[in-house]
């Protein structure tokens, strides 16, 4: 089942980072983010929040029932085994954590769960992929710029590499065609402005912009 979601995901590329936002809001927008052909969602732990576990989880449910197997929704900014394991009961088909830790990669992977860890250096990623990880973000991708990625995918050219962090429709051709094999994007797909004045249309352009960019 793990091996389907990671092609899965890197078949579609574009995971959006949706942080604090639930209910309906959340899943107004997944539906016009699927409309405009985004077809991967990660729902966040806001570790600020001593409702976080159940937030996120009710929102995974939330998601996992209305849209089945052609939305896959995770859980992001995963740090502990405890949360993982609420993900993985929420119906969660992948884990995205900002850091390396071999603790939660291992458990996600024993519960059958696509790994994505967070990481910087070459030793981190290295050490990802030596822990069981699927595909590895990088983040802040976006400061780190073009050439960071172009070097480094030179000797770890066989670890599919997520990027994080500055991504837009302007840019992110150049980030795919410099070695990244996905994405992760918040800030132009989750506006929070934009949801504010519940103008959804809005999100269904703008993910038909990233994805028609990654396509071309």
């Amino acid at each position: 089942m793990s091996e389907n979601v990671s092609e899965f995901i890197l078949e579609n590329g574009i995971v959006t980072i949706c942080r604090k936002i639930y209910g309906e809001d959340l899943l107004n927008l997944s539906k016009a983010l699927f409309d405009g052909g985004i077809k991967l969602i990660e729902v966040t732990f806001d570790q600020s929040d001593l409702e976080c576990a159940k937030k996120t989880s009710e929102a995974i449910a939330m998601l996992s029932h209305h849209f089945g197997d052609t939305l896959l929704v995770g859980a992001g900014t995963v740090l502990t085994k405890e949360q993982v394991l609420t993900a993985y009961k929420a119906g969660a088909k992948y884990i995205i954590s900002p850091n390396v830790d071999e603790e939660v990669i291992q458990y996600t992977k024993e519960l059958g769960l696509v790994s994505i860890p967070g990481a910087m250096t070459p030793s981190e990623i290295v050490s990802a992929k030596k822990y069981g990880a699927d595909i590895v973000k990088v983040f802040p991708a976006g400061y780190l710029g073009l050439n960071y990625v172009k070097d480094i995918k030179g000797p770890i050219s066989h670890i599919p590499l997520l990027a994080a962090g500055g991504i837009k429709e302007e840019n992110i051709k150049q980030y795919k065609d410099a070695g990244y094999a996905g994405f992760g994007i918040s800030g132009r797909l989750t506006d929070k402005q934009v949801i504010g004045d519940k103008d959804f249309g809005e999100f269904t352009k703008r993910a038909s912009a990233f994805v028609k960019a990654i396509c071309d």
